[in-house]
């Protein structure tokens, strides 16, 4: 699928494949590509080995940018992969006030004595308090799930209630254990997009509630983690709590909330995860959804649906959805 870069700063990087070739990474410069297999000297298999080589590889990359004469092809015709092949995924839950709020109102108990205005108003305290505490909710998902960020997203016949959630993702340059916050950003490479999907009706086990949240069944489906479609450097995007996180569903914006919602930014949410697990170059770290999930519209995704997801600087990717036995 040809799509104009559409990303912040001189250039991004991605995962093509000519038709029946073998994927390959590659620098995007407007509608251009360069195959860095054989425009870098140590010919990278993949994006993960120019990620793991970060700090030396990010100038070579812009002089690369700058150089007409090198064997440019068109981005045109080229099938665009999900950009990076992570190890591990850690996700952010419940980092958007607004959404947050949205989700306990949805989620109420018939039973529940609350007036919609009083359940907000204490989930809001809630929130408060959790980013007073400096608490983030970080949890793993799992590689398998990824897809790229143009491709059919398959819809399995058990998730009755398969709904979207749009997040910025930051790409993990180098190994990082606990790392502060104030550098944890020097252990990001650059940022994506992930479209995080859920099952809201597996995201609680129903068998025995002190189990909790159900994170595997509801979110780690084949697939169901569309994801770029660029890797933009760090570099190039300013201020990531001032990005506009934008899903339309079928042409109809549901989610357009701005990164500024989040209760922890990418450096808090990096270093704590770091302060327990060895993050690995390539990892991505999910900054969580905003408001506007179908959960909150009552609409959650069916066959046939069309999600197109932005976020500034990153480009857009457009997935559709396809029922379990429609394909």
């Amino acid at each position: 699928m040809a799509m104009r870069a559409q990303s912040a700063g001189p250039f991004a990087l991605g995962t093509f494949s000519a038709p029946d070739g073998e994927p390959f990474p590659g620098l995007l410069v407007e509608d251009r590509v360069l195959d860095l297999r054989s425009a870098l000297d140590w010919a990278p298999s993949d994006l993960r080995a120019v990620v793991q080589r970060w700090e030396e590889t990010l100038p070579l990359l812009h002089a690369l940018a700058d150089d007409d004469a090198l064997g440019w092809r068109p981005l045109e015709g080229l099938r665009v992969h999900a950009p990076i092949e992570p190890r591990q995924i850690f996700q952010s839950g419940a980092n958007y006030r607004q959404h947050v709020i949205d989700l306990e109102v949805a989620h109420r108990s018939p039973d529940d004595p609350r007036t919609v205005e009083e359940a907000r108003k204490e989930i809001a305290a809630v929130m408060d308090r959790r980013a007073a505490e400096d608490l983030p909710y970080v949890f793993i998902g799992l590689p398998s799930a990824i897809t790229g960020p143009y491709d059919d997203v398959l819809l399995p016949a058990w998730a009755e209630k398969p709904d979207w959630e749009l997040e910025l993702a930051a790409v993990i340059a180098r190994p990082a254990y606990q790392v502060t916050v104030e550098e944890a950003l020097e252990y990001v490479a650059g940022y994506t997009i992930a479209n995080d999907l859920t099952d809201r009706a597996t995201v609680f086990r129903r068998d025995m509630k002190a189990i909790g949240t159900d994170w595997l069944r509801s979110k780690n489906a084949p697939g169901f983690t569309p994801l770029g479609p660029w890797l933009v450097p760090a570099e190039s995007i300013a201020d990531t709590g001032d990005l506009r996180v934008t899903l339309k569903l079928n042409g109809e914006t549901m989610q357009d909330e701005s990164t500024e919602d989040m209760l922890f930014g990418v450096a808090r949410l990096v270093s704590y995860a770091s302060q327990t697990a060895q993050l690995l170059s390539g990892d991505l770290v999910l900054t969580g959804s905003p408001a506007g999930n179908g959960i909150h519209w009552g609409r959650l995704l069916r066959d046939g649906d069309v999600m197109e997801g932005s976020i500034t600087g990153l480009g857009v990717q457009r997935t559709r959805c396809v029922a379990e036995g429609t394909a």
